[in-house]
This record gives structure tokens, C-alpha cells and sequence, in this order.
């Protein structure tokens, strides 16, 4: 049985395509296009992450192509005016990079997105060095586990573990990445408990607990 991606490198991509700090503005836009990015890694040294150059980093230099601002858009937007005359990808990244190792889980690494409103984060070890890049599309990729897969992790980790007494009598269908519980359990105190585990296997959509016990039925 195959075990569950639960951490950032079992997903991210390793290939990466970054810059250096020098790289010029048009190379860099040339490069995001070619490769169909968003965002690049900006690395110095033997590799060491030092910011990220995104769409977003670059964008200020047409939208105040026509002249500065008046005097209240110019206090709020400070750095995006910086970036406006940025030459290089390091006039233009944002520094320190948001960053996230591969032991990172999934979960955290989704939380970290959403916190910092990214789309990417590079992948970096233990001396900063880039290893790769975790994606939004990446981390979505745990729900492409097929259904047979699931229902034998969830038999596995789940059910097997906490009702050795009863797994026979237990039943585990995933449908669409749904699964339901059916059947009786020997401890019904523990039926919330398979309830949590069985919804953070990875790749698990919903679940539909209906397992009956000494207390009574889910």
C-alpha cells in the first residue's frame, strides 16, 4: 500500500527554473513566459535563496509608466514604486522569500499561502539552498488518489488500528473520494476518533461515519 504524500516534498516540483540576482528585467519576464510560471526564485552563491521575482513584483513599472503619482498613492505604495524602476530581479523580488522545507506538511503549507496570499513557495534545506517549489496545483494533487487506494489506507490506518476487535464487522467504501463507515465497533468512544483520522488521510474529501456501538449509532 502506498502511503500518504503527507509533507512538501512528496509533491513539489524539483525542476525549477530560478534566476540569479542580476538577471535583467526582459530576461526575466522572457523566462516566466517560456515556462509558464508566475513566479521565480532568486538565488546567489551555490544556490542559496535570498527572494522571489513574481508577476506581481513586475507589474509596477506599467502601471506607473505614465508618471508618478499623486501624493497619497505615493505614501501607500512605497515599495511597489521602488519596483517600478527595478532593472534587475533584485531591484524587483520580494526579500526574504516565503519559504517552507520538505518535511513541511501539506496542511502547513497551505496555511502558509493562504497567510501570505502566494502562490508558490520555493523548497529550501537545511542551508537555504533551493531543492524545488510547492505549488497551489501541487498540493492538489493528493485528490488524485484513486478511490481503491484510499479505502485501503483508510482500512489500514484507521480502521485496523483503532478496532482490532471489530475491523472485521467494520465496512470502508470511497466513492469520488468520499468514504463511509458502516458497521459495529467494539469501543464507541472511539468513533469520533476514526471519524477525524479517516478525514486527514491524504486525498480524503468527506466522510460519512455511521458506526454503531456499545452507546448507540453515528
Amino acid at each position: 500500500m502506498q502511503i500518504s504524500p503527507h509533507v512538501v516534498s512528496d509533491v513539489m516540483t524539483r525542476a525549477v527554473v530560478a534566476v540569479g540576482r542580476d538577471a535583467p528585467f526582459k530576461d526575466i519576464v522572457r523566462l516566466m513566459e517560456r515556462w509558464e510560471v508566475s513566479a521565480l526564485p532568486v538565488l546567489e552563491g551555490e544556490g542559496r535563496v535570498i527572494g522571489v521575482v513574481s508577476e506581481a513584483d513586475l507589474l509596477p513599472k506599467e502601471e506607473f509608466r505614465e508618471g508618478v503619482p499623486d501624493r497619497f498613492t505615493q505614501r501607500q505604495r512605497l515599495s511597489d514604486l521602488a519596483r517600478a524602476g527595478a532593472l534587475t530581479a533584485e531591484e524587483a523580488m520580494s526579500s526574504p522569500a516565503v519559504t517552507v522545507h520538505g518535511t513541511t506538511t501539506l496542511a502547513e503549507a497551505a496555511r502558509i499561502m493562504a497567510r501570505r496570499n502566494v502562490k508558490r513557495l520555493p523548497v529550501i534545506d537545511g542551508e537555504g539552498k533551493l531543492e524545488g517549489v510547492v505549488s497551489r496545483s501541487d498540493l492538489l494533487k493528493v485528490f488524485l488518489r484513486d478511490d481503491e487506494e484510499l479505502t485501503e489506507e483508510v482500512r489500514h490506518d484507521v480502521v485496523d488500528r483503532l478496532f482490532p476487535l471489530s475491523a472485521d464487522h467494520i465496512r470502508v467504501e470511497v466513492s469520488e473520494g468520499v468514504v463511509t463507515l458502516t458497521g459495529w465497533v467494539d469501543s464507541a468512544e472511539l468513533v469520533s476518533v476514526a471519524e477525524r483520522l479517516a478525514r486527514a488521510v491524504e486525498g480524503i474529501v468527506d466522510v460519512r461515519c455511521h458506526l454503531a456501538g456499545g452507546s448507540g449509532v453515528r
